[in-house]
């Protein structure tokens, strides 16, 4: 990120909560996956920030945002994010988030539908099941695995970024959060946004899943027709040559993103 920042602390629900803000324009929340934080979108920031003014968040217990002695839950994070943007003014926002943070984006839509504009959910999910059944065996091993985890991030820039993090609670939390089952499928069919789905070709999300998430917001059920005045509001998106871990770092991304709120 080469782009001139505004840094800042929000206090909402017991936290201080961390936030970055670039570029000028209409503004555009930022949520990054579970674990990092949202250095991780890489070049795309300042690419967004071209025509957007971007606020990249830390959400709770990650990043420059400490931990508070409650469990991670997409809803309650989704309210932080409410309170962050009624305590920055910030009015209507256009939405992003990846993984993790794609959850609570969906949260954040579905819970307090005032705040939010466009939605953007990168490789995440409406229900737990829509993860493959590795994926989900490594979810429901990572709270016992959270010493081992730990001891392993230590070791990589991330901790050098971030040395106040307790990365073993971390682990734990967010093993808890992923092994918990979910499905949002009612609440998604019920949604009035125009909405964007972005996978990779190879993502850790099922490609039926994929489809059925699309289709629960109104897309893939009908020959848009010859001006395709018959499509829906929802647009889905599939970048090539991407996996589920490195697809927030793909030049494509902000692409995609940017064509999709230029409707």
């Amino acid at each position: 990120m080469n782009a001139e920042s505004k840094t800042g602390y929000a206090p909402i629900h017991g936290m201080q909560l961390y936030y970055e803000i670039y570029g000028q324009g209409k503004p555009m929340v930022l949520l990054h996956g579970g674990i990092t934080a949202f250095e991780g979108f890489g070049t795309n920031i300042d690419a967004l920030a071209k025509s957007r003014q971007v606020i990249a968040v830390h959400l709770q217990g990650h990043g420059n945002t400490a931990d508070i002695d409650r469990p991670y839950r997409f809803e309650a994070l989704a309210d932080d994010v409410a309170a962050l943007v009624a305590y920055l003014k910030l009015g209507k926002i256009d939405l992003v988030g990846y993984s993790f943070g794609g959850g609570v984006a969906l949260q954040t839509a579905i819970r307090h539908p005032e705040v939010v504009d466009h939605l953007v959910v990168i490789s995440s999910v409406m229900a737990q099941t829509g993860f493959y059944p590795e994926g989900l065996a490594t979810f429901a091993e990572m709270s016992k695995n959270a010493p081992m985890l730990a001891d392993s991030v230590k070791k990589s820039p991330l901790a050098t970024m971030y040395p106040k993090t307790n990365w073993e609670t971390s682990f734990k939390k967010m093993g808890e959060l992923a092994s918990t089952p979910f499905d949002w499928s009612a609440q998604v069919k019920a949604l009035k946004l125009p909405t964007l789905l972005v996978f990779a070709d190879a993502d850790a999300v099922r490609a039926e899943h994929i489809v059925e998430f699309y289709k629960a917001l109104g897309g893939a059920q009908r020959d848009a027709g010859l001006d395709g005045s018959m499509r829906s509001m929802a647009r889905l998106a599939i970048l090539p040559g991407t996996t589920h871990y490195d697809i927030i770092a793909s030049p494509s991304l902000a692409v995609v993103i940017g064509e999709f709120l230029k409707r």
